[in-house]
């Protein structure tokens, strides 16, 4: 099949091998050409060709479509995972993999409104592994594996309450004489809602629930709950359950609802790993309370790997589309440009690709300390270091700041599109439902900014005690001012650092002048507020910043870069930072009062300067994401850049156009205008 002429000459001109780029992307040749067979084994297979786009099926049809295309690809990956490796060895390092393949390029092309069953694997799976004893896990684990009799979800958020988790109003009441929990959704507001799978898909959830025993409350703890029957799959006595209904996007995943009313299940099935209530109902509290949040520390961390590949999707189709869409001349005498030559629509989409390659290195180095902080947690011998709450702290920070800025930036890639940008066809609205929903799911927005916000407050009470401080708050008693040197880049991480230093120290001032005035810590929180989003924000910042620079330093220093790609990341890196200072400019100049509008002008310059540098490999970059047209699922995207063709092609196999007359036609439009209205 042809290859559209002007991607042709961009790939011809490039000086970065898109090749080499996707061997370093993929994490090395081998890791790349596995994928690639993957893939080839499910692209090839007819089972998952689309008879018709998945927008032109209605909700009921779309979920029904989606778990039998679950079963088939569930049954041929399990077979190609036998193949590869006889006897796994289940682990939160193998199901964190075994996620990013269902949220990667495999599930992605096949699940473009994602996957029904991934709650099973990440959540639920990992929260068995995290949090139950080696019984519970011989009990469920491997069944739930294997999902013989075990489909999981995991529910915590409830119709009335989701990131205040203390808020939660599920009750697990324990009888002593039974030894058994009951469970109770007491209110309309106390209903799960949103659990992925749920719906109608899940027969087993973990509930998160306040544990009562004797009366006496000892806060919420984990339970295993069958919700349906294990071969009929209807609901169990006592238990509601069904699907919320269409979302803005993700509408693959099939959310629902729980209500449970005296439901009984054995002393067994709270999960014990890190606390317990004996036969006699006396409860021993083992290993920090915290450890009960593992699992949404573990998703938020990946969530950021989640939002970068998006984005990414987002700045391939647009770049491709951009060379390919030919609009307005900038010389008369010629013809019309690619509009990737104006440097207006450079400036909508190189920035893109800078921050999810910038937030690659970054979310790389977040899982390596996930690890550690893990360890560190198993290894009793040493209590005294413990980093979970740096941790913590910078996923919520982390997570807040980077869904934002990728449901924005996909948003902005689409527009960068024009009108054709807004078909479904074009696939925005499946990546920018994903990518929005990130916003909210395991952590609020703002919810997360303000827990990394008392964090942070903390820690800069500690710089002025000159206690030991965690490397990634380490700025916050750096006093110096702003001395504006040669590196740019230099320049712009330590202006953000000095911002995020500032916001932080007024926002702890604001508190104290609150609690001057005798209200409660509480409200002097609330009232706080506005301040201390704006510390986490500005901490989020300036962290990615600093981080994505060290990262990439490291990997100069271990070598594993060649040339050209040394090079072409340190422009995508030094991009980001400075696309990041503009961005944050007023927060910046607010606080770094000694910048002049010269050296602004020469920020300016520098990012101008980097989008010519970075527009000759524009379509190579992406190309080296090595995204198959299956995962871009996009008329505009594709490979060959074919676009005009795709889109009259789509719009030829519509449901609508597959008869000259609609029916409409005789049954409404016929008779109105023979009534000549």
């Amino acid at each position: 099949m042809s290859v559209n002429a002007d991607l042709q000459r961009e790939r011809a001109a490039a000086t970065l091998d898109s090749e080499d780029f996707a061997r370093w992307w993929a994490g090395g040749s081998l890791l790349l050409e596995e994928r690639r067979t993957l893939e080839r084994r499910f692209y090839a297979d007819p089972d998952f060709a689309e008879s018709v786009h998945p927008s032109c099926l209605s909700y009921k049809e779309r979920y029904e479509q989606t778990v039998a295309r679950s079963t088939r690809f569930l049954a041929k990956l399990r077979q190609w995972q036998r193949e590869r490796q006889p006897q796994l060895q289940l682990s939160v390092n193998m199901l964190r993999d075994f996620r990013m393949l269902l949220s990667g390029s495999v599930g992605t092309a096949l699940f473009q409104q994602s996957f029904p069953l991934r709650v099973h694997f990440t959540m639920f799976m990992t929260t068995l592994l995290s949090q139950g004893t080696e019984e519970q896990q011989a009990q469920w684990l491997n069944r739930a594996w294997h999902m013989d009799g075990v489909l999981g979800t995991y529910a915590q958020t409830e119709l009335g309450h989701g990131s205040f988790i203390r808020g939660l109003e599920t009750r697990a009441d324990y009888d002593p004489l039974t030894q058994e929990f009951i469970l109770n959704t007491p209110t309309q507001s106390s209903y799960k809602w949103w659990p992925g799978g749920l719906g109608n898909t899940a027969n087993v959830a973990i509930v998160l629930a306040q544990l009562y025993v004797k009366g006496n409350h000892y806060g919420l703890q984990s339970f295993v709950v069958r919700i349906r029957d294990e071969r009929t799959h209807e609901p169990l006595t006592g238990v509601d359950v069904g699907d919320i209904g269409p979302r803005l996007g993700g509408n693959g995943v099939n959310n629902g609802f729980l209500g449970l009313h005296d439901v009984r299940i054995p002393r067994n099935q709270m999960l014990m790993k890190n606390a317990q209530v004996l036969t006699d109902g006396t409860f021993v509290q083992g290993r920090p309370p915290l450890l009960l949040y593992g699992t949404m520390v573990y998703v938020r961390v990946i969530i950021l790997k989640d939002v970068l590949f998006g984005l990414l999707q987002g700045a391939t189709i647009a770049t491709r589309y951009s060379v390919v869409r030919r609009q307005s001349r900038i010389n008369n005498d010629e013809p019309e440009v690619s509009i990737l030559d104006h440097i207006t629509q450079q400036a909508k989409i190189l920035p893109q690709i800078a921050r999810g390659v910038s937030y690659r290195l970054v979310s790389d180095w977040l899982w390596r300390f996930y690890d550690e902080v893990i360890r560190q947690l198993e290894d009793e011998s040493t209590p005294e270091r413990n980093s979970l709450p740096e941790l913590h702290a910078l996923s919520c920070c982390l997570k807040a700041v980077a869904t934002d800025e990728a449901s924005e930036g996909v948003d902005r890639l689409r527009k960068s599109c024009g009108g054709h940008g807004f078909l479904s066809s074009a696939n925005f609205d499946s990546i920018y439902g994903l990518a929005t929903a990130a916003y909210t799911y395991e952590g609020e927005y703002t919810v997360l900014l303000l827990q990394a916000a008392r964090y942070l407050v903390g820690q800069y009470v500690d710089s002025l005690k000159r206690k030991v401080m965690p490397s990634s708050v380490s700025y916050l008693r750096d006093t110096a001012r702003l001395a504006w040197g040669k590196n740019l880049t230099a320049n712009c991480v330590r202006a953000l650092q000095i911002s995020a230093m500032e916001q932080v120290r007024q926002a702890w001032q604001t508190q104290k002048m609150h609690q001057s005035s005798k209200v409660s810590a509480e409200m002097a929180s609330n009232l706080t507020g506005r301040q201390l989003t704006s510390a986490a924000i500005a901490h989020a910042h300036a962290f990615f910043t600093r981080n994505a620079l060290e990262q990439l330093e490291a990997l100069r220093r271990k070598g594993d870069l060649s040339p050209n790609i040394s090079l072409v990341l340190g422009q995508l890196v030094e991009l980001f930072v400075i696309d990041t200072f503009l961005r944050q400019s007023g927060c910046v100049l607010r606080w770094n009062n000694g910048i002049t509008g010269t050296q602004l002008r020469f920020v300016e310059r520098r990012f101008e300067e980097l989008l010519a540098k970075l527009r000759p490999n524009a379509v190579a970059l992406v190309d080296g994401f090595d995204f198959h047209d299956r995962v871009l699922g996009s008329t505009l995207g594709c490979h060959d850049g074919r676009v005009y063709e795709r889109l009259m092609e789509e719009a030829r196999r519509n449901p609508v156009n597959q008869e000259p007359v609609n029916s409409s036609f005789h049954n409404h439009l016929l008779p109105m205008m023979r009534g000549k209205l």
